[in-house]
């Protein structure tokens, strides 16, 4: 593995750590027998229909591993499987529907896995969305948080006795390096006050998983379930060229492939290291701070009223 300080240099002048290059130079370090079998093990992917989350369930169906993919489209999510079924080394491939902007579709997909009783070895929360403009979904909600943030802690939820049963198991967050830019704002966690910008909203979102992975850690301690959360750098995903089209077009030449985003999240779920922590946020297969300036900081109090705000939504959900 390349040295600290390089890799601690390549980390802080973004550019070079969150391309193509990065990667490159961090990745002639790799021990490729970290990635260990996964035969008998399932993982569920969200948003697995393209991008990171399609490059993630090929990476688990390489490693043996059975793989649940949920789209919210059936013909999209069908030819998605197939593909990841191409790569199969022992496992399968399913498909399970879900629309993440809608929690009753979470509740009824967390039910249609309750009543196979099947395995739940890793849950990754790839899924998100970055809107244009403020919209509220059919449960009240800012769209944004409720995809990236509140149907990820009910999906969770509703699914850690499946994951305590099969423990040792993980879950894994797909985050973004955009939470750097951003602090928690517990008084206006959906976006409701002053000019709505997508991308802002975004990175609010993507700074609340990391702490809410770490929170997650902490209650699931003493149940075999680990947790952590991961950027995957810059990558070269539809996601991104739909929704930041400038950003796409000058730096494309410096963006990461999906496979070389995903591949942390690949490593977190299937290598030792991980597995014996909790809370972590990693990029390139390396832990990384959370904050890099002091105001980007939250403080106790804004960790619970991130806490309790999904809480709530959530519960509000269930008694409609």
């Amino acid at each position: 593995m390349i040295a600290s300080a390089l890799d601690t240099v390549l980390d802080r002048t973004v550019i070079a750590g969150y391309t193509n290059i990065g990667y490159a130079v961090r990745s002639r370090g790799w021990d490729d027998d970290a990635l260990r079998s996964m035969s008998g093990k399932s993982v569920l992917v969200t948003g697995a229909t393209s991008g990171l989350g399609l490059a993630a369930a090929e990476g688990f169906a390489r490693l043996g591993a059975d793989v649940v993919l949920v789209a919210r489209d059936a013909q999209r999510g069908e030819r998605a499987r197939a593909q990841v079924a191409e790569h199969c080394a022992g496992g399968a491939a399913r498909l399970e529907l879900c629309d993440l902007a809608k929690l009753a579709s979470v509740r009824d997909l967390a039910r249609r896995l309750d009543t196979r009783g099947d395995r739940l070895d890793v849950l990754v929360h790839n899924a998100g969305v970055l809107t244009e403009e403020r919209t509220v979904t059919e449960d009240g909600i800012e769209m944004t948080f409720a995809v990236n943030v509140v149907a990820p802690f009910l999906l969770t939820r509703l699914l850690t006795e499946r994951l305590a049963a099969s423990a040792p198991s993980r879950i894994i967050t797909v985050s973004s390096g955009g939470m750097y830019t951003q602090r928690l704002h517990p008084d206006d966690l959906q976006n409701a006050h002053g000019d709505f910008s997508g991308t802002t909203a975004y990175a609010h979102t993507k700074r609340a998983q990391v702490i809410l992975t770490e929170l997650w850690a902490q209650r699931l301690a003493n149940r075999g379930i680990v947790a952590h959360a991961m950027h995957p750098g810059w990558a070269d995903t539809p996601g991104v060229s739909a929704s930041l089209p400038r950003f796409y077009r000058a730096a494309r030449p410096l963006l990461r492939s999906p496979e070389q985003g995903a591949d942390t999240i690949v490593w977190l779920g299937a290598a030792d290291e991980p597995a014996h922590s909790s809370g972590g946020f990693w990029h390139d297969r390396r832990g990384r701070p959370t904050s890099l300036v002091p105001w980007t900081r939250e403080t106790a109090a804004d960790r619970r009223a991130l806490w309790d705000e999904c809480a709530r939504v959530t519960a509000e959900a269930d008694k409609s």
